[in-house]
Protein backbone atom coordinates (compact mmCIF):
# COMPACT_ATOMS: atom_id res chain seq x y z
CA UNK A 1 0.00 0.00 0.00
CA UNK A 2 1.38 3.45 -1.23
CA UNK A 3 0.24 6.64 0.36
CA UNK A 4 0.47 9.20 -2.43
CA UNK A 5 -0.32 12.72 -3.08
CA UNK A 6 0.39 14.30 -6.24
CA UNK A 7 -0.99 17.60 -7.51
CA UNK A 8 -2.22 18.40 -3.80
CA UNK A 9 -4.53 15.11 -4.11
CA UNK A 10 -4.51 12.35 -1.58
CA UNK A 11 -4.64 8.66 -3.28
CA UNK A 12 -3.56 5.37 -1.59
CA UNK A 13 -2.69 2.78 -4.03
CA UNK A 14 -2.07 -1.33 -3.85
CA UNK A 15 0.06 -2.30 -5.98
CA UNK A 16 -2.45 -5.80 -6.11
CA UNK A 17 -5.55 -5.74 -8.06
CA UNK A 18 -7.05 -9.17 -6.76
CA UNK A 19 -6.20 -12.73 -5.42
CA UNK A 20 -7.36 -15.57 -8.20
CA UNK A 21 -6.64 -18.82 -6.38
CA UNK A 22 -3.59 -17.99 -4.01
CA UNK A 23 -1.88 -15.65 -6.53
CA UNK A 24 -1.34 -11.80 -6.90
CA UNK A 25 -2.61 -10.42 -9.67
CA UNK A 26 -1.01 -7.22 -10.05
CA UNK A 27 -2.45 -3.90 -11.41
CA UNK A 28 1.12 -3.42 -13.51
CA UNK A 29 0.24 -6.43 -15.37
CA UNK A 30 -2.89 -5.46 -15.99
CA UNK A 31 -2.05 -2.30 -17.01
CA UNK A 32 0.58 -3.78 -19.76
CA UNK A 33 -2.16 -6.39 -21.20
CA UNK A 34 -4.19 -3.40 -21.49
CA UNK A 35 -1.73 -1.56 -23.52
CA UNK A 36 -0.51 -4.57 -25.15
CA UNK A 37 -4.39 -5.64 -26.05
CA UNK A 38 -4.87 -1.35 -27.62
CA UNK A 39 -2.22 -1.65 -29.53
CA UNK A 40 -2.85 -5.07 -30.90
CA UNK A 41 -6.65 -3.49 -32.06
CA UNK A 42 -5.32 -0.34 -33.49
CA UNK A 43 -2.54 -2.93 -35.60
CA UNK A 44 -5.75 -5.04 -36.73
CA UNK A 45 -7.75 -1.67 -37.76
CA UNK A 46 -4.84 -0.11 -39.59
CA UNK A 47 -2.99 -2.96 -40.81
CA UNK A 48 -4.38 -2.75 -44.45
CA UNK A 49 -3.87 0.71 -45.25
CA UNK A 50 0.50 0.45 -44.22
CA UNK A 51 0.09 -2.44 -47.07
CA UNK A 52 -0.15 -5.44 -44.33
CA UNK A 53 -2.25 -8.80 -44.11
CA UNK A 54 -4.07 -8.88 -40.46
CA UNK A 55 -3.33 -12.79 -40.44
CA UNK A 56 0.35 -12.64 -41.24
CA UNK A 57 0.70 -9.58 -38.36
CA UNK A 58 -0.53 -11.89 -35.89
CA UNK A 59 1.45 -14.64 -36.71
CA UNK A 60 4.41 -12.35 -36.46
CA UNK A 61 3.01 -10.76 -32.99
CA UNK A 62 2.85 -13.89 -31.19
CA UNK A 63 6.05 -14.97 -32.33
CA UNK A 64 7.85 -11.08 -31.44
CA UNK A 65 5.80 -10.19 -28.18
CA UNK A 66 7.62 -12.75 -25.81
CA UNK A 67 10.83 -12.68 -27.43
CA UNK A 68 10.93 -8.72 -27.00
CA UNK A 69 9.77 -9.46 -23.15
CA UNK A 70 12.96 -11.79 -22.69
CA UNK A 71 15.32 -9.14 -24.26
CA UNK A 72 13.56 -6.16 -22.61
CA UNK A 73 14.55 -8.58 -18.99
CA UNK A 74 17.95 -9.45 -20.40
CA UNK A 75 18.66 -5.54 -20.85
CA UNK A 76 17.70 -4.73 -17.69
CA UNK A 77 19.33 -7.47 -16.08
CA UNK A 78 22.71 -6.09 -17.63
CA UNK A 79 22.78 -2.90 -16.69
CA UNK A 80 21.04 -2.98 -13.35
CA UNK A 81 24.34 -5.02 -12.46
CA UNK A 82 22.04 -7.80 -10.84
CA UNK A 83 23.55 -11.39 -10.30
CA UNK A 84 22.00 -13.93 -11.58
CA UNK A 85 23.29 -17.80 -10.16
CA UNK A 86 19.78 -19.07 -11.51
CA UNK A 87 16.87 -18.76 -14.11
CA UNK A 88 14.67 -17.92 -11.03
CA UNK A 89 17.46 -15.38 -10.48
CA UNK A 90 16.80 -13.92 -13.81
CA UNK A 91 12.92 -13.82 -13.89
CA UNK A 92 12.85 -12.33 -9.87
CA UNK A 93 11.06 -15.36 -8.84
CA UNK A 94 12.65 -14.75 -5.14
CA UNK A 95 11.41 -11.25 -5.38
CA UNK A 96 8.29 -10.22 -3.56
CA UNK A 97 7.70 -8.07 -6.44
CA UNK A 98 8.20 -11.33 -8.89
CA UNK A 99 9.15 -10.39 -12.20
CA UNK A 100 9.55 -6.91 -11.52
CA UNK A 101 12.41 -4.52 -14.23
CA UNK A 102 12.29 -4.30 -17.58
CA UNK A 103 13.47 -2.02 -20.14
CA UNK A 104 12.00 -0.66 -23.15
CA UNK A 105 15.18 -0.36 -25.45
CA UNK A 106 16.33 -4.03 -24.72
CA UNK A 107 12.53 -4.41 -25.85
CA UNK A 108 13.04 -2.54 -29.30
CA UNK A 109 16.17 -4.37 -30.13
CA UNK A 110 14.43 -7.97 -29.43
CA UNK A 111 11.66 -7.39 -31.32
CA UNK A 112 13.44 -5.35 -34.29
CA UNK A 113 15.67 -8.38 -34.73
CA UNK A 114 12.59 -11.09 -34.02
CA UNK A 115 10.28 -9.23 -36.24
CA UNK A 116 13.03 -8.93 -39.09
CA UNK A 117 13.61 -12.64 -39.30
CA UNK A 118 9.79 -13.31 -38.93
CA UNK A 119 8.91 -10.92 -41.43
CA UNK A 120 11.16 -13.22 -43.98
CA UNK A 121 9.19 -16.24 -43.12
CA UNK A 122 6.39 -14.84 -43.35
CA UNK A 123 6.77 -12.38 -46.58
CA UNK A 124 5.52 -9.63 -44.90
CA UNK A 125 7.61 -6.05 -45.63
CA UNK A 126 10.03 -5.45 -42.38
CA UNK A 127 9.60 -1.60 -43.20
CA UNK A 128 6.42 -1.62 -43.03
CA UNK A 129 5.73 -4.01 -40.48
CA UNK A 130 7.89 -1.63 -38.04
CA UNK A 131 5.55 1.69 -39.44
CA UNK A 132 2.50 -0.20 -37.90
CA UNK A 133 4.26 -1.64 -35.19
CA UNK A 134 5.86 1.26 -33.51
CA UNK A 135 2.65 3.54 -33.41
CA UNK A 136 1.63 0.36 -31.20
CA UNK A 137 4.68 1.22 -29.30
CA UNK A 138 3.72 4.46 -28.56
CA UNK A 139 0.18 3.05 -27.16
CA UNK A 140 1.61 0.23 -25.12
CA UNK A 141 4.15 2.88 -23.73
CA UNK A 142 2.07 5.60 -23.04
CA UNK A 143 -0.49 3.05 -20.86
CA UNK A 144 2.01 1.16 -19.46
CA UNK A 145 3.40 4.24 -17.75
CA UNK A 146 0.78 3.93 -15.42
CA UNK A 147 1.87 0.93 -13.87
CA UNK A 148 5.16 2.30 -12.97
CA UNK A 149 2.57 4.64 -11.04
CA UNK A 150 0.86 2.40 -9.19
CA UNK A 151 4.34 0.59 -8.25
CA UNK A 152 5.87 3.89 -7.48
CA UNK A 153 8.67 3.68 -9.43
CA UNK A 154 10.32 5.35 -11.98
CA UNK A 155 10.22 8.57 -10.28
CA UNK A 156 12.67 11.52 -10.27
CA UNK A 157 14.43 13.94 -8.31
CA UNK A 158 13.04 16.35 -6.05
CA UNK A 159 11.09 19.07 -8.05
CA UNK A 160 11.66 22.02 -5.34
CA UNK A 161 8.18 23.16 -6.44
CA UNK A 162 5.27 23.24 -3.37
CA UNK A 163 3.26 21.95 -5.39
CA UNK A 164 4.21 20.26 -8.81
CA UNK A 165 5.00 16.59 -8.23
CA UNK A 166 4.31 13.64 -5.86
CA UNK A 167 5.10 12.12 -2.46
CA UNK A 168 4.70 8.82 -1.18
CA UNK A 169 5.96 6.64 1.50
CA UNK A 170 8.06 4.76 -1.11
CA UNK A 171 9.80 8.25 -2.28
CA UNK A 172 10.51 9.62 1.18
CA UNK A 173 12.03 6.15 1.62
CA UNK A 174 14.21 6.32 -1.41
CA UNK A 175 15.00 9.69 -1.48
CA UNK A 176 15.99 10.00 2.35
CA UNK A 177 13.50 12.73 3.41
CA UNK A 178 9.93 14.59 2.24
CA UNK A 179 9.17 16.31 -0.75
CA UNK A 180 7.96 16.55 -4.03
CA UNK A 181 9.29 14.28 -7.02
CA UNK A 182 9.00 14.62 -10.57
CA UNK A 183 6.50 12.26 -11.78
CA UNK A 184 8.31 10.69 -15.09
CA UNK A 185 5.81 8.31 -15.27
CA UNK A 186 3.58 11.30 -16.11
CA UNK A 187 5.98 13.13 -18.47
CA UNK A 188 6.84 9.41 -20.47
CA UNK A 189 3.06 8.82 -20.81
CA UNK A 190 1.66 12.42 -21.98
CA UNK A 191 5.16 12.27 -24.97
CA UNK A 192 4.06 9.19 -25.71
CA UNK A 193 0.07 9.56 -26.01
CA UNK A 194 1.19 13.17 -28.24
CA UNK A 195 3.56 11.39 -30.10
CA UNK A 196 0.48 8.63 -31.08
CA UNK A 197 -1.73 11.40 -31.90
CA UNK A 198 0.74 13.50 -34.25
CA UNK A 199 2.50 10.33 -35.98
CA UNK A 200 -0.66 8.51 -36.26
CA UNK A 201 -1.61 11.40 -38.23
CA UNK A 202 1.43 11.95 -40.21
CA UNK A 203 1.50 8.17 -40.97
CA UNK A 204 -1.21 9.37 -43.75
CA UNK A 205 1.07 11.19 -45.88
CA UNK A 206 4.08 9.15 -45.46
CA UNK A 207 6.73 9.07 -48.23
CA UNK A 208 8.51 5.91 -48.23
CA UNK A 209 8.09 2.48 -46.23
CA UNK A 210 9.86 2.45 -42.93
CA UNK A 211 9.85 6.66 -41.89
CA UNK A 212 7.22 6.22 -39.37
CA UNK A 213 9.12 3.87 -37.41
CA UNK A 214 11.93 6.56 -37.85
CA UNK A 215 9.74 9.02 -36.68
CA UNK A 216 9.12 6.94 -33.44
CA UNK A 217 12.51 6.78 -33.09
CA UNK A 218 13.18 10.42 -33.14
CA UNK A 219 10.44 11.31 -30.96
CA UNK A 220 10.51 9.04 -28.53
CA UNK A 221 13.93 9.26 -28.24
CA UNK A 222 14.01 12.68 -27.67
CA UNK A 223 11.74 12.81 -25.06
CA UNK A 224 12.77 9.92 -23.23
CA UNK A 225 16.52 11.55 -23.15
CA UNK A 226 15.55 14.33 -21.45
CA UNK A 227 13.56 12.66 -19.13
CA UNK A 228 15.71 10.51 -18.05
CA UNK A 229 18.28 13.06 -16.50
CA UNK A 230 15.20 13.64 -14.09
CA UNK A 231 15.28 9.76 -12.88
CA UNK A 232 16.61 8.40 -9.59
CA UNK A 233 16.95 4.58 -10.94
CA UNK A 234 18.59 5.06 -14.22
CA UNK A 235 20.52 2.14 -15.57
CA UNK A 236 23.96 3.58 -15.57
CA UNK A 237 27.44 2.62 -18.08
CA UNK A 238 30.12 3.86 -15.58
CA UNK A 239 28.53 7.35 -15.54
CA UNK A 240 26.20 7.56 -18.12
CA UNK A 241 22.90 7.27 -18.13
CA UNK A 242 21.90 4.33 -20.45
CA UNK A 243 18.80 4.84 -21.66
CA UNK A 244 19.81 8.75 -22.15
CA UNK A 245 22.29 8.14 -24.26
CA UNK A 246 20.75 5.51 -26.36
CA UNK A 247 17.66 7.78 -26.71
CA UNK A 248 19.78 11.03 -28.09
CA UNK A 249 21.24 8.70 -30.68
CA UNK A 250 18.40 7.41 -32.15
CA UNK A 251 16.76 10.73 -32.21
CA UNK A 252 19.82 12.20 -34.33
CA UNK A 253 20.31 9.03 -36.51
CA UNK A 254 16.63 8.93 -37.42
CA UNK A 255 16.17 12.73 -37.83
CA UNK A 256 19.38 12.61 -40.23
CA UNK A 257 17.62 9.73 -41.95
CA UNK A 258 14.26 11.08 -42.47
CA UNK A 259 15.43 14.68 -43.71
CA UNK A 260 18.26 12.63 -46.30
CA UNK A 261 15.27 10.00 -47.53
CA UNK A 262 12.53 12.87 -47.70
CA UNK A 263 14.64 14.62 -49.82
CA UNK A 264 15.73 12.21 -52.12
CA UNK A 265 12.08 10.65 -52.61
CA UNK A 266 10.49 14.15 -53.24
CA UNK A 267 7.23 13.76 -55.63
CA UNK A 268 4.51 12.94 -55.85
CA UNK A 269 3.69 9.56 -55.01
CA UNK A 270 6.93 8.07 -55.58
CA UNK A 271 7.02 5.32 -52.77
CA UNK A 272 9.87 3.48 -51.42
CA UNK A 273 10.89 0.76 -48.76
CA UNK A 274 13.83 2.09 -46.73
CA UNK A 275 15.11 -1.42 -45.49
CA UNK A 276 14.53 -3.64 -48.80
CA UNK A 277 16.76 -3.31 -52.01
CA UNK A 278 14.06 -4.79 -54.04
CA UNK A 279 11.18 -3.22 -54.39
CA UNK A 280 8.89 -5.07 -56.68
CA UNK A 281 9.59 -8.66 -54.38
CA UNK A 282 6.65 -10.55 -52.86
CA UNK A 283 7.00 -8.95 -49.53
CA UNK A 284 4.75 -6.18 -51.32
CA UNK A 285 1.38 -9.01 -52.02
CA UNK A 286 -1.35 -9.17 -49.87
CA UNK A 287 -2.90 -12.50 -49.68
Amino acid sequence: MYNVTIFGIDITLDPVAFTLGGWKIYWYGIIIALGFSLAIIYGFKNAERLGINKDKMLDIVLVVTPIAILCARTYYVIFDGRDCDSIADFFGFGDSSGFSGLAIYGGVIGAFVSGFIMCKLRKVKFSDMFDLAALGFLIGQGIGRWGNFINQEAFGDFTGSSWWGMQSNKTISYMGGEGLVHPCFLYESLWCALGFVLIHFLSKKRRFSGEVFLMYTAWYGFGRGFIELLRTDSLMWGEIRVSSLLGFVACITSVILIIVLRNKYKPEGEYVSVFSENLEETENEID
